[in-house]
Formats: structure tokens, sequence, C-alpha cells
């Protein structure tokens, strides 16, 4: 009776085995072929987070489906097959060597399991996730709380994210045509704009969230799991009410100095958490998928992956502007007002107001995008809005490079990959030109000045302004190439605990 019950025990441990390997296996292929390699910490924000509608909706579907569903039925099926070859060969015992008969299927399913498990901790990057535990950097020892020394000149903000607005795409050399042109010939540095010059995605980032809390808040995005080695993290209980409260971010800035801030997005904005991540952080109304259904938007302006088109986003875009940009006047209370796009998220949709005239449809979906912004950009000019509005338009992260992504030919070799930027700030001196080769951390800062806010320093967060060519000697910009990127990729695990527990993140 023993024996029977270790024989039925084992055959069950293989079984779960099997089951294991095969979902790590398709969950390593899939992120692969939509995301390509992430981190863990993108993994672990954006997994407690995804929403079938307006947020990746078929995409959740085909993961449940596929790291769900399919390995279980298949383990079933192997199973199933198993004990029909045993009842079948029961009278006749099978011919081959007693050694073939046990070592084969040990080995087949020892090379699911291993397959498996090297597939998924490859693609998710688990091996750099230990090495970071092992870092000596902390970010709190370089964490800069941002101080306003001056507001006498803020003025109005509008912050426009780009999804995967590479500037590579710019290159017409490399694709056919320059992709961003509408928006380029409506922000010429002979008008006044300015531009960072060879803008760095963060090492580490590379994803929405990501790009959002780099800019907003000059700190790499990281979740509670490099918190894990830190005692504060038990006082959390697993119930965190607020997004990385322990961190003072643009909006909270912003909220201090009176200002309203408002953002306006196409998708769910609970995808990902960015409503928590906003709301956290001094915005006092966020408008997404669910605002323009209940506003009467007919189905053809929704993409059914997503939400509402750029075309309509920038429609109320520009009411929106209109009706702050008034308050502002009367009340002398100025505004922010962030955008996010979403029509350049591949698999692309292509609108009824874009026309594609290229082999790649991807370059043409790009290219009608940025008309949208572009058209927006114009009205902030017709209206008069730019003599008291700083305007920053920048990509969230450069584009992905999935396997089902477009342009691996052109990207995937590339040594300069960069962020499409652009900067107008009202009256601005236009004979110094902005620091180059900055990452997403010091957008942050340069953020704050463009909005007229005068910082001790000129830093904050990690990040030191671009419009400052000097960094201040300990900053984390000063530090060498190598010893910047192992912080960045650091654990910290007591500074993102108290930024998650909503303390006092810097010491």
């Amino acid at each position: 009776m023993i024996r029977r019950g270790g024989v039925v025990a084992g055959r069950l441990l293989v079984y779960v085995l099997i089951w294991a390997g095969l979902a790590l296996l398709i969950a390593a292929a899939g992120i692969r072929f939509y995301w390509g390699e992430i981190t863990v910490g993108q993994m672990l924000l954006n997994l407690v987070s995804v929403q079938l509608d307006g947020g990746g909706g078929p995409i959740v579907w085909m993961g449940i489906l596929g790291i769900g569903v399919v390995p279980l039925l298949l383990t079933a099926g192997i199973a199933l097959w198993q004990n029909v070859r045993r009842r079948q060969g029961g009278d006749t015992p099978p011919r081959r060597p007693r050694w073939i008969v046990r070592v084969v299927p040990t080995v087949l399913v020892a090379g699911v399991v291993v397959g498996g498990s090297t597939a998924f901790a490859t693609t998710v990057g688990v091996g750099d996730y230990l090495r970071a535990g092992n870092s000596a950097y902390d970010l709190g020892d370089y964490y800069v709380e941002p101080t306003v020394t001056s507001d006498e000149h803020k003025r109005n903000l509008v912050l426009i994210y780009l999804e995967s607005g590479e500037a590579t795409l710019a290159d017409d050399q490399l694709f056919e045509k320059d992709a961003f042109a509408p928006l380029q010939e409506v922000t010429r540095d002979s008008d006044g704009w300015q531009s960072v010059e060879d803008l760095q995605q963060y090492e580490g980032g590379g994803w929405t969230m990501a790009g959002l809390t780099a800019t907003q808040c000059g700190v790499p995005l990281k979740g509670l799991g490099s918190a894990a080695d830190s005692g504060a993290l038990n006082e959390l209980g697993g119930n965190v009410g607020t997004y990385l409260g322990g961190t003072t971010c643009l909006g909270d800035v912003l909220g201090e100095h009176g200002y309203t801030s408002v953002f306006l997005g196409g998708a769910n904005a609970s995808f990902a958490a960015k409503d928590a991540f906003l709301g956290t952080h001094g915005y006092s109304e966020i408008k997404d998928l669910s605002d323009w259904r209940a506003a009467g938007e007919p189905e053809k302006n929704f993409r059914g992956d997503w939400g509402l088109s750029d075309g309509r986003l920038m429609a109320h875009a520009k009411d929106e502007v209109d009706a702050l940009h008034a308050e502002a006047e009367r009340t002398g209370r100025p505004f922010n007002l962030s955008v996010l796009t979403l029509d350049t998220h591949e698999p692309v949709h292509i609108f009824d107001y874009c026309t594609v005239d290229t082999e790649n449809v991807v370059t043409s979906a790009f290219f009608c995008s940025m008309t949208q912004v572009a058209g927006f950009v114009a009205h902030l000019e017709a209206q008069g809005y730019l003599e008291d509005t700083a305007v920053v338009i920048m990509g969230d992260h450069l584009k992905h490079m999935s396997a089902g992504d477009a342009f691996h030919e052109q990207l995937d070799h590339h040594d300069n990959r960069t962020i499409f930027n652009r900067v107008w700030v009202p009256g601005e001196d236009r004979n110094s030109a902005l620091r180059p080769r900055v990452d997403q951390l010091n957008m942050y800062p340069t953020i704050l000045e463009a909005a007229g806010l005068g910082l001790q320093d000129r830093a904050a967060g990690l990040g030191v302004s671009a419009f400052s060519t000097e960094v201040p000697e300990g900053s984390a910009q000063a530090m060498a190439p190598e010893l910047y990127t192992e912080l960045l990729e650091s654990r910290s695990s007591q500074f993102y605990a108290e930024a998650w527990a909503g303390g006092d993140a810097a010491r």
C-alpha cells in the first residue's frame, strides 16, 4: 500500500513538473513575441494590473489560454496517453531494455522542465535581478528631494508622451519616410523649439509606466520585489494604497505651487496602475477610456485592444486645454495638462484619418499619429497659448522590439537608438543648448524648470536639469557610466520599501 502510494505520488510529481515546464516555456515564447526581453520588475508590476478592457485585452486572453489552459490540457493528454499505454501493455510487457524505458522519459521530462525554466529566466532577466541584489549601491544615497527656490516665473505646462516615440524612426535613410515629419514641421528650431540631442532611455526602462515615473519622479521603476530584503516591507502588509507614495514627483511639486494637473489617455487608466500613480501624485482629474465612452464616442473611434484613437484624443485635448487656459487666466492658477498617445502601440490599428502609403503599415501609423499631435501643437500656437505655456513632447520609451514587432532589420543592431523630444519654453534663451545624451531621469528637473520653477542645484530625483551645462559633484549624473548603470540596476531594498510604503525615500 505504501509502495503504491509512493508510485502515485511520483507520477503526480512528474506531471506537475511537465505542466510547470510547459507553462514556463509558453510564457517565455509569448513574452518574447509581444514584448521581447523584459525585466522581473516589469513583469511583476504589469502582472497585477492587467485589464481586459482597454489594457491589451486580447493579449490577456491569449495569456490565460496559452499559459493557464494549454499546458494543463497537454499535461492531461500525456497522463491519459501514459495510462492507456500501461493498461494496453499490462499482459504484454515491452521488449525494450528496462533502462531505456526508465531513462528516456526521465530525460524528456527533465528537458521540458529545464528548457522551460531557462527560457523563462532569460526572457525576464532573472539573472540580472539576482545580481542586482548583490550591488553595494543604493539609490537612497543619491536621491535628491526637489527643493523649489523660486516660482515667480511659473507658467502653464503641457506634457505630451508619444507611445513608442523613438527618434530613430525620423531617419528616412533607414525607413520609408520620416515618421516625425508632421511634428517637426510645427516644432522647428528656427521658431524657438529645442530638444535634448540623443535623449537616452534609462538602463532598465523600456515600457510606459517606467517612462512616466522616470520623467516625473526621477527614479527607475521597480516594484515591491526590490524591497524584499528590507524589514520595512513587512510593515506594508501587502496592501499599498499609493503608488511610490514615498517619492516626490512632478504632480506633487506642481500641486504645492498652485497647479491644477489633468491627465488624458485613450486607454484604460487602470492598466499598469497609471490611475494609482497619477492620483497619488497630484493629478486631480484623470480622463481615460471610460470617460470617452461616456462622452458618446462611436465605436469606430476605438481600437479593441487599447482604446480611443489619437485623432479623437487630440480633439478632446484641444477642448481641455481651452478650458484649462481660460480657468488659469480667470484665477491665476496655472495648469499641467499631460497627454499619452496610443496609435503607435503595436500591433498598430489604422483609423479612417490615416492613409497607408508605405509598404510597412507601422511607418504610416507613426506618421498619422504625429500628424494628430502636430494638429494639437498648431492649436496651441493659433490660440496664443505658447506665449505663457511651456510644452514638452517626448516618447515614453524606445520602440519595442519583440519577435512580432516591425523594423528588426533597421533597429536590432543600431548603435544609437534615442527618444524623440521637443521642448518649448516661452522667452527662453535660444542660444543655450540643452545638455545632450542625458537619460529620462534627467527630464524630471528639466520639466520643472521648463514650467518656470527654480530648483536647488537644478536637481530632482537622480536627475539634473538638461538646461544646466554643469552637473553637481556627488550627483548620480557625475558617476562613471558603468557605475551609474550599476546604481540604476541595484535592488536598493530600503529605498524602494520606503518609496512604496509612503515614507520618506530620501535619507
